[in-house]
């Protein structure tokens, strides 16, 4: 194992607060049992993402593959809570001296745009629940908290760059000519589409999409989203299971 393995491999345990304790079974069968230890290891813990581990690898081999590949451009999260995962990309980019591409956190930094009742009622209902309004706060994190995170690992620098507001604002005209590696933690449909109506044509050919909350469907229209966009635009390249809430592909024309 090299020296940068070792780093990235620790590094996910601190991210996923996984040092010391395990992380929730995302397929458990008891919902109710999954939320508890869903809130007590992430909501109130010192996690510093949502996401499993196997998702972490799912990025590192994303990103090992555009190296090796030399796929052109950057790397971008919509949707970064406390800055995880992004912390995680900006850390390959480190351990491995990739001085060339640089890493997007797109957020709202204050929490989850309010779903339309009429067109998105399971979301809607969702976002008024005790459950997100009371312990998950719409998953609000203010963009200098997210800048102290990337800072306590020594990751806030020049190839860090933040997009704050809705995404249906900032993504449109965001200054980004290339992407490599597009991640989509966007929660619900229109944000999903938002993210990827404008920033899917600036996906080199041979880069990654992937959508963590695929596979959700009790609280989100994820999947329907990427559906109708994959339909829309004639999008047929293989969709690749990560686990079973998050899915990837590789874009290949």
């Amino acid at each position: 194992m090299t020296d940068q393995d070792l780093y990235l491999n620790l590094l996910k345990k601190v991210l996923t607060n996984t040092i010391h304790a395990k992380e929730p079974n995302h397929d458990d069968s008891s919902y109710a049992r999954f939320i508890h230890d869903f809130v007590h290891h992430y909501i109130r813990g010192t996690a510093y993402t949502m996401v499993p581990v196997k998702r972490l690898d799912n990025i590192e081999h994303c990103l090992k593959q555009i190296e090796e590949r030399q796929i052109p451009g950057d790397l971008i999260e919509t949707g970064v809570w406390r800055g995880g995962s992004a912390i995680f990309m900006r850390a390959f980019l480190k351990v491995y001296g990739i001085r060339n591409r640089r890493v997007w956190a797109a957020d709202s930094f204050q929490g989850l745009p309010q779903p339309d009742p009429a067109n998105s009622p399971v979301e809607a209902k969702a976002h008024a629940t005790q459950l997100m309004v009371e312990e998950y706060k719409h998953f609000a994190v203010s963009l200098e908290e997210v800048k102290a995170n990337f800072d306590r690992f020594g990751l806030l620098d020049d190839q860090v760059l933040f997009l704050r507001g809705w995404f249906k604002d900032t993504l449109p005209t965001a200054p980004i000519e290339r992407l490599a590696l597009l991640r989509l933690d966007a929660d619900y449909y229109e944000s999903t589409m938002d993210s990827l109506v404008n920033l899917y044509p600036r996906l080199s050919i041979g880069g990654y999409v992937i959508v963590d909350d695929y596979g959700e469907d009790q609280w989100t229209y994820c999947r329907q989203a990427v559906c109708d966009f994959r339909d829309k635009y004639g999008v047929d390249d293989e969709l690749i299971k990560v686990d079973t809430k998050c899915y990837y592909w590789k874009r290949s024309q």
